[in-house]
């Protein structure tokens, strides 16, 4: 959007009606985004004299990635952010990946191959929808996280959902934290991330556990992560794509 008005300030020709779809399952709290927005028009109203109230219109679109959203060639611009890494369905032929919920060190070969397969039919199939809904010529824009094969195998850098699975398995209600070796200096860096993380894999985690654990789970993990960014300065990957709709 900014970018938008910048190209019509420095062209000198009128602004254009934006409409914006914001696109998530049909579990998503939608109220909570949409309470925001007052907010955010106003904040970006003020910067540039009213652009999102009288030119940008916002909707909700609850359903999934892998099934068609909008109508045939009716999108101009499609962006995917940290979404297209869930996958439709836990792929089949892995009941031997014992004590994992996902791929981790001690999965066997099968179950990397399995995931693959998985995200290429997915994300073929992701590619084949938006590419009959948006326009000849649009762009396709998709963010995902992303690391070297050797860390996905070593488990390198990815302390957080792996750390949390350790946690949540090993789960004991009767535990006095006081007592056990989860006890680290809570600093705010790793509430940070433990928010953040909280954010995306809490109903992941509700659904395999229940929710009696979890504000405890990450309150743990919240210090296990402080503790961490002590001693070891971890890297995130992000893999960006851009496409271009031709003929």
């Amino acid at each position: 959007m900014d970018v938008v008005y910048e190209l019509c300030q420095q062209l000198n020709c009128k602004l254009p009606e934006l409409q914006v779809f914001l696109n998530d399952l049909p579990g998503n709290d939608f109220n909570t985004v949409f309470k925001s927005l007052p907010f955010f028009c106003e904040k970006f109203g003020k910067e540039k004299g009213d652009l999102y109230g009288q030119h940008c219109f916002i909707s909700g679109v609850p359903a999934s990635f892998y099934h068609r959203l909008f109508p045939n060639k009716s999108l101009h611009f499609f962006h995917s952010s940290c979404s297209l890494h869930w996958l439709s369905k836990v792929p089949e032929g892995i009941s031997n990946n014992k004590g994992n919920i996902y791929m981790a060190k001690a999965s066997p070969p099968n179950v990397f191959k399995a995931y693959l397969e998985q995200f290429q039919k997915d994300f073929s199939l992701f590619l084949r929808l938006r590419s009959e809904e948006i326009i000849q010529g649009a762009i396709i824009v998709t963010a995902r996280p992303g690391s070297k094969v050797r860390e996905i195998i070593e488990m390198e850098g990815s302390f957080d959902i792996d750390k949390l699975e350790t946690f949540a398995i090993n789960w004991d209600a009767n535990d006095d934290i006081s007592n056990k070796d989860f006890v680290f200096e809570k600093d705010q860096c790793g509430r940070n991330v433990a928010n953040i993380v909280r954010a995306v894999a809490e109903p992941m985690l509700v659904s395999h556990f229940g929710d009696d654990i979890i504000d405890e789970l990450f309150k743990r993990y919240a210090e296990y992560v402080g503790e961490h960014l002590c001693v070891e300065k971890t890297k995130h990957i992000n893999i960006v794509l851009t496409l271009t709709k031709k003929e």
